[in-house]
Protein backbone atom coordinates (compact mmCIF):
# COMPACT_ATOMS: atom_id res chain seq x y z
CA UNK A 1 0.00 0.00 0.00
CA UNK A 2 1.49 3.30 -0.82
CA UNK A 3 2.12 5.83 1.45
CA UNK A 4 -0.46 8.43 2.44
CA UNK A 5 0.55 12.49 2.23
CA UNK A 6 -1.73 15.50 2.39
CA UNK A 7 -4.79 15.81 1.66
CA UNK A 8 -5.54 17.66 5.08
CA UNK A 9 -7.87 20.26 3.14
CA UNK A 10 -9.95 17.41 1.12
CA UNK A 11 -10.39 14.62 3.82
CA UNK A 12 -11.65 17.87 6.69
CA UNK A 13 -14.39 18.40 3.58
CA UNK A 14 -15.49 15.47 3.13
CA UNK A 15 -15.82 14.82 6.78
CA UNK A 16 -17.73 17.61 6.90
CA UNK A 17 -20.00 16.80 4.22
CA UNK A 18 -20.46 13.04 6.06
CA UNK A 19 -21.55 14.74 9.46
CA UNK A 20 -23.81 16.53 7.18
CA UNK A 21 -25.37 13.55 5.57
CA UNK A 22 -25.91 12.10 9.62
CA UNK A 23 -29.15 14.14 8.64
CA UNK A 24 -29.72 14.94 5.45
CA UNK A 25 -28.40 13.21 2.17
CA UNK A 26 -25.20 14.97 0.46
CA UNK A 27 -24.36 13.68 -3.18
CA UNK A 28 -20.95 14.58 -4.03
CA UNK A 29 -19.05 14.48 -6.91
CA UNK A 30 -14.98 14.06 -6.89
CA UNK A 31 -13.32 14.11 -10.26
CA UNK A 32 -9.51 14.12 -10.96
CA UNK A 33 -7.36 13.05 -13.92
CA UNK A 34 -6.08 8.96 -13.63
CA UNK A 35 -3.40 8.49 -11.01
CA UNK A 36 -3.69 11.60 -9.21
CA UNK A 37 -5.37 9.67 -5.76
CA UNK A 38 -8.68 9.95 -6.23
CA UNK A 39 -9.21 6.10 -4.88
CA UNK A 40 -6.49 6.44 -2.19
CA UNK A 41 -8.12 9.52 -0.61
CA UNK A 42 -11.53 8.24 -0.55
CA UNK A 43 -10.23 4.86 1.15
CA UNK A 44 -8.34 6.69 3.79
CA UNK A 45 -11.67 9.02 4.24
CA UNK A 46 -13.35 5.48 4.61
CA UNK A 47 -11.01 4.04 7.45
CA UNK A 48 -13.05 3.42 10.47
CA UNK A 49 -16.42 4.96 9.00
CA UNK A 50 -19.54 2.38 7.85
CA UNK A 51 -19.58 2.36 4.52
CA UNK A 52 -18.93 0.66 1.36
CA UNK A 53 -17.03 1.26 -1.77
CA UNK A 54 -18.42 -0.27 -5.54
CA UNK A 55 -16.06 -0.45 -8.36
CA UNK A 56 -17.45 -0.07 -11.44
CA UNK A 57 -16.30 -2.74 -13.91
CA UNK A 58 -17.03 -2.96 -17.40
CA UNK A 59 -18.84 -5.95 -17.48
CA UNK A 60 -23.18 -6.61 -18.00
CA UNK A 61 -25.33 -4.89 -15.71
CA UNK A 62 -26.31 -8.43 -14.12
CA UNK A 63 -22.93 -9.21 -13.06
CA UNK A 64 -22.55 -5.72 -11.78
CA UNK A 65 -25.13 -6.23 -9.47
CA UNK A 66 -23.65 -9.30 -8.47
CA UNK A 67 -20.70 -7.83 -7.34
CA UNK A 68 -22.12 -5.32 -5.89
CA UNK A 69 -24.54 -7.19 -3.82
CA UNK A 70 -21.78 -8.93 -2.50
CA UNK A 71 -19.58 -5.68 -0.97
CA UNK A 72 -23.09 -4.72 0.45
CA UNK A 73 -23.15 -7.18 2.47
CA UNK A 74 -19.80 -7.83 3.05
CA UNK A 75 -19.19 -3.87 4.31
CA UNK A 76 -22.92 -3.34 5.61
CA UNK A 77 -23.90 -6.62 6.31
CA UNK A 78 -26.50 -5.26 3.81
CA UNK A 79 -28.74 -8.65 3.03
CA UNK A 80 -30.90 -8.21 -0.07
CA UNK A 81 -32.90 -11.41 -0.26
CA UNK A 82 -33.11 -12.55 -4.09
CA UNK A 83 -30.75 -11.70 -6.72
CA UNK A 84 -31.21 -8.20 -8.37
CA UNK A 85 -30.38 -7.73 -12.17
CA UNK A 86 -31.03 -4.07 -12.16
CA UNK A 87 -28.90 -1.75 -11.14
CA UNK A 88 -31.88 0.86 -10.66
CA UNK A 89 -33.46 -1.61 -8.21
CA UNK A 90 -30.36 -2.28 -6.12
CA UNK A 91 -30.24 1.66 -5.98
CA UNK A 92 -33.59 2.02 -4.91
CA UNK A 93 -33.09 -0.87 -2.18
CA UNK A 94 -29.31 1.07 -1.06
CA UNK A 95 -31.94 4.46 -1.09
CA UNK A 96 -34.33 2.51 1.23
CA UNK A 97 -31.92 0.96 3.51
CA UNK A 98 -30.13 4.75 4.23
CA UNK A 99 -33.67 6.31 5.52
CA UNK A 100 -32.76 4.17 8.54
CA UNK A 101 -29.47 3.63 8.67
CA UNK A 102 -26.73 6.73 8.12
CA UNK A 103 -23.69 5.76 6.18
CA UNK A 104 -21.00 6.37 3.09
CA UNK A 105 -21.55 4.79 -0.60
CA UNK A 106 -18.81 5.24 -3.06
CA UNK A 107 -19.10 4.48 -6.77
CA UNK A 108 -15.66 4.61 -8.40
CA UNK A 109 -15.48 4.78 -12.28
CA UNK A 110 -18.64 6.38 -12.11
CA UNK A 111 -19.18 7.35 -15.92
CA UNK A 112 -18.52 3.93 -17.11
CA UNK A 113 -21.78 3.19 -15.54
CA UNK A 114 -23.72 4.55 -18.93
CA UNK A 115 -21.34 1.70 -20.65
CA UNK A 116 -23.11 -1.00 -18.48
CA UNK A 117 -26.92 0.79 -18.42
CA UNK A 118 -27.38 3.89 -20.89
CA UNK A 119 -30.88 4.69 -18.92
CA UNK A 120 -28.97 4.37 -15.49
CA UNK A 121 -28.24 8.50 -15.10
CA UNK A 122 -31.88 9.39 -15.94
CA UNK A 123 -33.30 6.20 -13.33
CA UNK A 124 -30.85 7.77 -10.78
CA UNK A 125 -32.44 11.44 -10.92
CA UNK A 126 -35.89 10.10 -10.22
CA UNK A 127 -34.46 7.75 -7.65
CA UNK A 128 -31.95 10.78 -6.26
CA UNK A 129 -35.26 13.08 -5.82
CA UNK A 130 -37.57 10.60 -4.45
CA UNK A 131 -35.54 9.48 -1.49
CA UNK A 132 -33.22 12.58 -1.07
CA UNK A 133 -34.97 14.40 2.09
CA UNK A 134 -35.61 10.94 3.72
CA UNK A 135 -32.33 9.87 3.15
CA UNK A 136 -29.49 9.97 5.30
CA UNK A 137 -26.72 8.46 2.75
CA UNK A 138 -23.35 10.04 2.34
CA UNK A 139 -23.20 8.98 -1.51
CA UNK A 140 -19.91 9.85 -2.95
CA UNK A 141 -19.13 9.41 -6.53
CA UNK A 142 -15.98 9.54 -8.42
CA UNK A 143 -14.63 9.27 -12.48
CA UNK A 144 -11.52 10.04 -13.67
CA UNK A 145 -12.69 10.69 -17.17
CA UNK A 146 -12.94 14.96 -16.99
CA UNK A 147 -14.61 15.59 -19.90
CA UNK A 148 -17.56 12.66 -18.88
CA UNK A 149 -18.02 13.74 -15.73
CA UNK A 150 -18.46 17.22 -16.49
CA UNK A 151 -20.77 16.57 -18.77
CA UNK A 152 -22.84 14.05 -16.85
CA UNK A 153 -23.15 16.73 -13.66
CA UNK A 154 -22.69 20.35 -15.40
CA UNK A 155 -24.32 20.30 -18.75
CA UNK A 156 -27.92 21.56 -18.49
CA UNK A 157 -29.43 18.74 -20.97
CA UNK A 158 -28.04 15.80 -18.80
CA UNK A 159 -30.85 14.00 -16.00
CA UNK A 160 -28.10 14.57 -13.09
CA UNK A 161 -27.34 18.08 -13.78
CA UNK A 162 -27.95 19.87 -10.36
CA UNK A 163 -28.34 17.03 -8.45
CA UNK A 164 -24.87 17.23 -6.68
CA UNK A 165 -24.41 19.03 -3.54
CA UNK A 166 -20.84 19.00 -3.47
CA UNK A 167 -17.79 19.15 -6.22
CA UNK A 168 -14.28 18.28 -5.34
CA UNK A 169 -11.87 18.33 -7.87
CA UNK A 170 -8.44 16.62 -6.99
CA UNK A 171 -5.55 18.09 -7.93
CA UNK A 172 -1.57 17.18 -8.07
CA UNK A 173 0.42 17.56 -4.88
CA UNK A 174 1.76 20.85 -3.71
CA UNK A 175 5.17 21.67 -4.28
CA UNK A 176 6.24 21.50 -0.40
CA UNK A 177 4.35 17.93 -1.18
CA UNK A 178 6.56 16.66 -3.61
CA UNK A 179 10.02 18.31 -2.04
CA UNK A 180 8.92 16.32 1.48
CA UNK A 181 8.02 12.81 -0.04
CA UNK A 182 11.30 12.60 -1.79
CA UNK A 183 13.01 13.95 1.44
CA UNK A 184 11.50 10.95 3.24
CA UNK A 185 12.88 8.40 1.25
CA UNK A 186 16.11 10.00 0.00
CA UNK A 187 16.94 12.90 2.34
CA UNK A 188 20.56 13.06 0.77
CA UNK A 189 18.09 14.19 -2.73
CA UNK A 190 20.18 17.28 -5.09
CA UNK A 191 18.34 20.36 -6.19
CA UNK A 192 18.50 18.68 -9.70
CA UNK A 193 16.67 15.39 -8.65
CA UNK A 194 13.57 17.73 -6.85
CA UNK A 195 13.24 19.26 -10.27
CA UNK A 196 13.34 16.18 -12.19
CA UNK A 197 10.90 14.27 -10.49
CA UNK A 198 8.39 17.75 -10.51
CA UNK A 199 9.45 17.17 -14.22
CA UNK A 200 8.13 14.06 -14.68
CA UNK A 201 5.48 14.07 -12.68
CA UNK A 202 3.92 17.62 -11.69
CA UNK A 203 2.85 16.30 -8.58
CA UNK A 204 0.72 13.52 -9.62
CA UNK A 205 0.94 10.98 -6.57
CA UNK A 206 1.13 7.79 -8.69
CA UNK A 207 4.19 8.70 -10.68
CA UNK A 208 5.92 9.72 -8.25
CA UNK A 209 5.67 6.55 -5.39
CA UNK A 210 6.16 4.80 -8.61
CA UNK A 211 9.62 6.19 -8.56
CA UNK A 212 10.20 6.29 -4.71
CA UNK A 213 9.20 2.17 -4.98
CA UNK A 214 11.57 1.86 -7.56
CA UNK A 215 14.13 3.64 -5.74
CA UNK A 216 15.10 6.00 -8.40
CA UNK A 217 15.71 9.28 -6.38
CA UNK A 218 18.13 10.75 -8.82
CA UNK A 219 17.70 12.59 -12.13
CA UNK A 220 19.89 9.55 -13.86
CA UNK A 221 17.47 6.73 -12.02
CA UNK A 222 14.33 8.19 -12.91
CA UNK A 223 14.51 9.05 -16.38
CA UNK A 224 15.91 5.72 -16.75
CA UNK A 225 12.96 4.28 -15.46
CA UNK A 226 10.81 6.45 -16.90
CA UNK A 227 11.99 5.49 -20.38
CA UNK A 228 12.08 1.56 -19.83
CA UNK A 229 9.49 -1.11 -20.22
CA UNK A 230 7.43 -2.21 -18.65
CA UNK A 231 6.93 1.87 -17.29
CA UNK A 232 3.65 3.33 -17.36
CA UNK A 233 5.58 7.00 -18.64
CA UNK A 234 5.90 5.52 -21.90
CA UNK A 235 1.90 4.64 -22.69
CA UNK A 236 -0.08 6.77 -20.08
CA UNK A 237 -0.14 10.01 -22.21
CA UNK A 238 -2.07 8.42 -25.03
CA UNK A 239 -3.97 6.21 -22.52
CA UNK A 240 -5.28 8.82 -20.86
CA UNK A 241 -6.20 11.01 -23.68
CA UNK A 242 -7.81 8.52 -25.54
CA UNK A 243 -10.04 7.89 -22.85
CA UNK A 244 -11.02 11.31 -23.07
CA UNK A 245 -10.56 12.70 -26.92
CA UNK A 246 -11.82 9.32 -28.10
CA UNK A 247 -10.41 7.82 -31.36
CA UNK A 248 -10.00 10.75 -33.76
CA UNK A 249 -7.29 11.96 -31.66
CA UNK A 250 -4.90 12.51 -34.27
CA UNK A 251 -4.82 16.08 -35.08
CA UNK A 252 -5.05 16.75 -30.96
CA UNK A 253 -2.34 14.81 -30.46
CA UNK A 254 0.00 17.05 -33.34
CA UNK A 255 -1.21 20.03 -31.51
CA UNK A 256 -0.17 18.93 -28.45
CA UNK A 257 3.38 17.52 -29.50
CA UNK A 258 3.44 21.00 -31.28
CA UNK A 259 3.04 22.94 -28.03
CA UNK A 260 5.41 20.87 -26.43
CA UNK A 261 7.66 21.91 -28.87
CA UNK A 262 7.76 25.29 -28.47
CA UNK A 263 5.08 26.12 -31.07
CA UNK A 264 2.18 27.58 -28.77
CA UNK A 265 0.55 30.10 -30.90
CA UNK A 266 -2.53 29.72 -32.90
CA UNK A 267 -1.09 30.71 -35.84
CA UNK A 268 2.18 28.78 -35.10
CA UNK A 269 0.27 25.60 -34.86
CA UNK A 270 -2.00 26.09 -37.37
CA UNK A 271 0.82 26.99 -40.52
CA UNK A 272 2.14 23.33 -39.36
CA UNK A 273 -0.76 21.67 -39.31
CA UNK A 274 -2.29 22.70 -42.44
CA UNK A 275 -6.04 24.43 -41.22
CA UNK A 276 -7.19 26.23 -38.24
CA UNK A 277 -7.05 24.62 -35.17
CA UNK A 278 -9.31 26.60 -33.51
CA UNK A 279 -11.83 24.51 -32.16
CA UNK A 280 -9.35 22.10 -31.29
CA UNK A 281 -7.96 24.07 -29.19
CA UNK A 282 -10.87 25.39 -27.55
CA UNK A 283 -12.03 21.93 -26.81
CA UNK A 284 -8.35 21.05 -25.47
CA UNK A 285 -9.47 23.86 -23.39
CA UNK A 286 -12.97 23.66 -22.21
CA UNK A 287 -14.06 20.47 -23.05
CA UNK A 288 -11.06 18.26 -22.11
CA UNK A 289 -8.60 20.73 -19.99
CA UNK A 290 -5.97 20.18 -21.09
CA UNK A 291 -4.44 22.90 -21.92
CA UNK A 292 -4.70 26.31 -20.53
CA UNK A 293 -4.39 30.23 -22.85
CA UNK A 294 -1.48 32.69 -21.54
CA UNK A 295 -2.22 35.32 -21.96
CA UNK A 296 -0.45 39.02 -22.27
CA UNK A 297 -1.01 41.62 -19.94
CA UNK A 298 -4.18 43.90 -20.51
CA UNK A 299 -5.19 41.99 -23.48
CA UNK A 300 -8.63 41.80 -24.52
CA UNK A 301 -10.39 38.39 -23.85
CA UNK A 302 -11.04 36.05 -26.81
CA UNK A 303 -8.23 37.74 -28.42
CA UNK A 304 -6.16 35.25 -30.69
CA UNK A 305 -2.74 36.58 -29.27
CA UNK A 306 -2.21 34.12 -26.52
CA UNK A 307 -0.10 31.07 -26.01
CA UNK A 308 -1.14 28.07 -25.08
CA UNK A 309 0.44 25.79 -22.33
CA UNK A 310 -0.33 21.80 -21.36
CA UNK A 311 -1.41 22.11 -18.22
CA UNK A 312 0.18 18.73 -17.05
CA UNK A 313 3.54 17.99 -16.40
CA UNK A 314 3.71 14.40 -17.33
CA UNK A 315 1.90 15.02 -20.51
CA UNK A 316 4.34 18.06 -21.71
CA UNK A 317 7.26 15.50 -20.81
CA UNK A 318 4.94 12.49 -22.66
CA UNK A 319 4.68 14.87 -25.79
CA UNK A 320 7.92 16.18 -25.68
CA UNK A 321 9.79 13.47 -26.00
CA UNK A 322 7.54 10.17 -25.82
CA UNK A 323 5.13 10.52 -28.55
CA UNK A 324 7.61 11.61 -31.38
CA UNK A 325 9.69 8.68 -30.73
CA UNK A 326 7.32 6.19 -30.87
CA UNK A 327 9.45 4.31 -33.31
CA UNK A 328 12.36 3.72 -30.76
CA UNK A 329 10.12 2.78 -27.89
CA UNK A 330 8.93 -0.18 -30.89
CA UNK A 331 12.41 -1.51 -31.33
CA UNK A 332 13.19 -0.86 -27.43
CA UNK A 333 15.55 1.69 -28.26
CA UNK A 334 15.56 2.86 -24.72
CA UNK A 335 19.49 3.85 -24.61
CA UNK A 336 19.04 6.12 -27.69
CA UNK A 337 15.84 7.76 -26.03
CA UNK A 338 17.48 8.09 -22.52
CA UNK A 339 20.49 9.96 -24.48
CA UNK A 340 17.90 11.97 -26.64
CA UNK A 341 15.91 13.24 -23.19
CA UNK A 342 19.80 14.12 -21.01
CA UNK A 343 21.05 15.67 -24.31
CA UNK A 344 17.60 17.88 -24.12
CA UNK A 345 17.09 17.56 -20.33
CA UNK A 346 18.63 21.80 -19.63
CA UNK A 347 16.34 23.49 -22.61
CA UNK A 348 13.48 21.31 -21.31
CA UNK A 349 13.69 22.01 -17.72
CA UNK A 350 14.44 25.90 -18.30
CA UNK A 351 10.34 26.26 -19.14
CA UNK A 352 9.53 23.54 -16.45
CA UNK A 353 11.37 25.50 -13.68
CA UNK A 354 9.12 28.72 -14.59
CA UNK A 355 6.18 26.09 -13.66
CA UNK A 356 7.92 24.93 -10.84
CA UNK A 357 8.31 28.70 -9.54
CA UNK A 358 4.85 29.44 -10.38
CA UNK A 359 3.36 26.72 -8.25
CA UNK A 360 5.93 27.55 -5.26
CA UNK A 361 4.17 31.59 -5.30
CA UNK A 362 0.76 30.28 -5.02
CA UNK A 363 1.54 27.86 -2.65
CA UNK A 364 3.41 30.45 -0.42
CA UNK A 365 1.09 33.17 -1.66
CA UNK A 366 4.04 35.88 -1.46
CA UNK A 367 7.07 36.51 -3.72
CA UNK A 368 10.43 35.67 -2.60
CA UNK A 369 13.80 37.85 -2.32
CA UNK A 370 14.73 39.02 -6.05
CA UNK A 371 18.43 38.43 -7.32
CA UNK A 372 20.80 39.01 -10.12
CA UNK A 373 21.11 35.34 -10.52
CA UNK A 374 17.63 35.21 -12.07
CA UNK A 375 15.17 32.62 -12.28
CA UNK A 376 17.01 29.19 -12.03
CA UNK A 377 19.27 30.48 -9.18
CA UNK A 378 16.36 32.00 -7.23
CA UNK A 379 14.22 28.88 -7.42
CA UNK A 380 16.75 26.50 -6.90
CA UNK A 381 18.39 28.20 -3.95
CA UNK A 382 14.61 28.39 -2.66
CA UNK A 383 13.60 24.93 -2.63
Amino acid sequence: MEAFYDRKAEIKVLSEIEQQASTSACFTVITGRRRIGKTELLKKFGEGKKGSYLFTSRCSEKELCSQWQQKLLLDLKFNIFGQIESLYQLLESIFIFSEKNHFTLIIDEFQDLELVNKSLFSQMQNLWDTYKKKSRINFIVCGSVFSMMTKIFKDEKEPLFGRATHFINLSHFKVSVVKKILSDFNPRYTKEDLLCLYMLTGGVAKYIFLLMYAKAFTKKKMIEYAISMPSPFLIDGKDILVSEIGKDYGTYFSILHLIAEGFTSQNEIDSVIGKNTGAYLQNLDKVFDVIKPIRPLFSKQGSRNVRWQIIDAYQRFYFRFIFPHQDMIEFGEYDSLQGIVFRDYETFTGKTLEYFFSEKIKEEKKLPRLDRGGIKNLTMNST
